[in-house]
């Protein structure tokens, strides 16, 4: 039953993955591009490498000889994950959609011109003059967003003309990998954002887990909390379109796949073939299975018979605000003495403003009104403050 899993990418998100998979048993070595990353200070084992450098990807895996790869980030070099594939490791979900989903472009133009899904009018621009064009096409305001990055780096607003080339510049800056393009999404005039774990199994039916809500800021979430309210007929178009994203995309796992609700109906906006920021909410018991632990037993071909919602409950974000390489934390305590609170500490080695160092657990019971709870877990996160 043990087997041996490669993970790249060793981040918060990370971290809850390989404290599922050391509860049943399994054997982590996580991968990232510096040491003492969260994931590598519960792992088996760690390596340190470029994940964009293919032949220390090579090594690692030839090294290694795991039963499963799963990415967590974006900037691997994906391409190899054919070859892993044909020398019999399983690739979460598998590499064709592993290729797909680390680029906003291919994502984008499976939704919209492969399956159809009612998306944002869209461009794509590869320097600062097509960024120009692209707007002038899909109009102001706009969203530019690199193709591929991470916790919403590189992601802003263009309001005015004048906005145009500091959005390109913070695009290059934010983007990871070396792909050096970005989508540029006409503004959707939305009522509420969701995502909507899907979860793929080998041999038994996709699940939906209930609809969590979230509020972002600087492209990067702030508080989430599920279950969101959401009406019959946007949950089963939801959950229509996430079926016929990830049946297309194929594999086996948990998929964060993100919405707009708006009044003309429901936009597909991303999808992540892996757990999601805004799904950290599961930690707070809202569901019988974590989002983690439903990834890690969709990956094992673990049946799950079943996805309960337990509570209600949101996540606040602990960010830190100045730079530091040795971040400690003050108001723990505090936070610690607060009925139906938790709190997770992640544990990164160095802090910078706006890094996601933390995050508060707030839950109740289910028929408890989920904006009471969001506003108990932001006072909650504002009590913990990350020092230099």
């Amino acid at each position: 039953m043990q087997k041996k899993i490669l993970l790249l990418g060793s981040g918060e998100l990370g971290k809850e993955f390989v404290i599922a998979a050391q509860r049943i048993g399994q054997k982590v070595i996580a991968v990232d591009s510096y040491e003492n990353a969260p994931a590598m200070q519960v792992a088996h084992g760690f390596e340190v490498i470029n994940m964009l450098d293919g032949a220390a990807l090579d090594a690692i895996v030839a090294k290694h000889k795991p039963d499963f790869i799963v990415p967590e980030i974006e900037a691997i070099r994906t391409e190899r994950f054919y070859d892993y594939e044909k020398q019999g490791i399983t690739v979460v979900p598998w590499a064709k959609a592993a290729n797909f989903t680390m680029n906003r472009k291919a994502i984008r133009d499976l939704a919209a011109k492969g399956l159809g899904l009612r998306t944002a009018n869209y461009r794509y621009a590869t320097s600062a003059e097509e960024l120009q064009k692209a707007v002038a096409e899909v109009g102001i305001p706009c969203v530019v967003k690199p193709l591929m990055s991470s916790s919403g780096k590189g992601q802003s607003t263009i309001k005015t003309e004048a906005d145009i080339e500091k959005a390109w510049s913070y695009a290059v800056e934010g983007s990871r990998g070396d792909v050096v393009e970005v989508i540029v999404e006409a503004f959707v005039n939305f009522n509420s954002e969701i995502t909507l774990l899907t979860v793929t199994q080998n041999n038994n039916p996709t699940l939906f887990c209930a609809p969590i809500g979230h509020r972002q800021e600087r492209g990067d979430y702030q508080e989430s909390w599920q279950p969101a309210n959401v009406s019959d007929a946007a949950m089963a178009e939801a959950q229509d379109m996430a079926r016929k994203v990830t049946e297309a995309l194929g594999g086996a796992g948990l998929f964060g796949v993100e919405f707009f609700l708006t009044d003309e109906g429901v936009y597909f906006s991303e999808l992540s073939p892996r757990p999601h920021d805004t799904g950290m909410v599961t930690l707070a018991g809202t569901q019988n299975f974590n989002e983690f632990e439903l990834h890690l037993r969709a990956i094992l071909s673990l049946p799950i018979a079943e996805i309960t919602l337990e509570k209600a409950g949101a996540s606040a974000v602990i960010l830190a605000s100045e730079n530091s390489d040795n971040p400690t934390f003050t108001g723990v305590e505090k936070i610690a003495a607060l009925p139906k609170t938790d709190f997770r500490l992640f544990g990164k080695p160095t802090s910078r403003p706006y890094r996601r160092m933390g995050v508060a657990l707030v839950s109740d019971t289910p028929d408890t009104p989920v904006g009471e709870i969001v506003e108990k877990a932001k006072k909650a996160a504002a009590l913990i403050n990350v020092e230099k």
